[in-house]
């Protein structure tokens, strides 16, 4: 239940979708005696995605995110495994286009798996990922991320795949069950930079030991590098709208229980 409130819940009210339905309901309003309020709201959506796509605010609101938890340079004592989020692989693409590798956004979360098998040779590999999709539940990105880490030149017999997840809470769960980490052990987590507040807490909240986050997938400069003027208006309002759904996860993995912090910290 949780999960499909989540999907639905923000497939209303992400900042791109809600402003597009403002616009939509704003130019109905125009045509009826509401005109004037059809007006006031076609307006102030405009300037609102003007504010968004021309201005610092989008790197501004995802930079807190993508700070939180520092990039390791080596991790020592060496982690015992590296558990990826998955998150990474276009589930429609990969569907009906069977041996494709289509990588989203998110494309380092697996990318950057061959480096670290190569510089951690006795970490076991653990990906964990079924399908995000709300309707169709017969896709896996587990089986997907298998080829693509084979073609990677991983042994077998190093992996573990976790294909039943369609959330980050089931992410932590479904592995841990699998895989049963032993107290002392350490364990990467690799993830994008954006939603390893929000994975770190439930890690945590699962029971999960010597978590070691190592983010990836960095979608601003950072606080020191932000840019007054930015690069590209429409990057800029898909960056503000991953941000808005990392915040709204926070709030809400916080108030269902599932998280123990509001902001997970280090």
């Amino acid at each position: 239940m949780f999960f499909i409130l989540a999907k639905v819940t923000f497939a209303i009210i992400r900042p791109v979708t809600f402003a597009l339905l403002m616009l939509a309901l704003g130019v109905l309003l125009m045509r009826t005696r509401l005109a004037r309020a059809g007006r006031r709201l076609v307006t102030v959506t405009v300037l609102a995605l003007l504010l968004v796509g021309f201005t610092p605010l989008a790197p501004l609101s995802i930079a807190p995110l993508e700070d939180r938890f520092p990039l390791p340079e080596r991790v020592e004592p060496a982690p015992d495994g590296i558990v990826i989020l998955g998150g990474a692989l276009d589930e429609k693409v990969n569907d009906r286009r069977p041996g494709s590798y289509a990588l989203s956004d998110a494309a380092e979360r697996m990318t950057i798996v061959a480096r670290l098998a190569r510089e951690y040779p006795d970490a076991r590999i653990v990906f964990t990922g079924g399908t995000g999709d709300l309707l169709d539940q017969s896709f896996s990105e587990a089986a997907i991320a298998r080829r693509l880490f084979l073609d990677f030149g991983l042994p077998e017999a190093r992996m573990t795949f976790e294909d039943r997840s369609r959330d980050t809470w089931e992410n932590a769960v479904f592995t841990r069950d699998l895989i049963k980490p032993a107290p002392g052990s350490r364990w990467l987590l690799v993830t994008s930079a954006f939603h390893m507040p929000r994975a770190v807490g439930i890690f945590r909240k699962v029971g999960w030991p010597g978590l070691v986050p190592y983010p990836v997938d960095y979608r601003s400069r950072g606080f020191a590098r932000i840019r007054p003027i930015p690069d590209s208006p429409v990057q800029n309002l898909l960056i503000f709208d991953t941000a808005v759904r990392e915040y709204l996860g926070l709030v809400a993995y916080r108030l269902a229980g599932r998280s123990d912090d509001w902001f997970p910290a280090p």
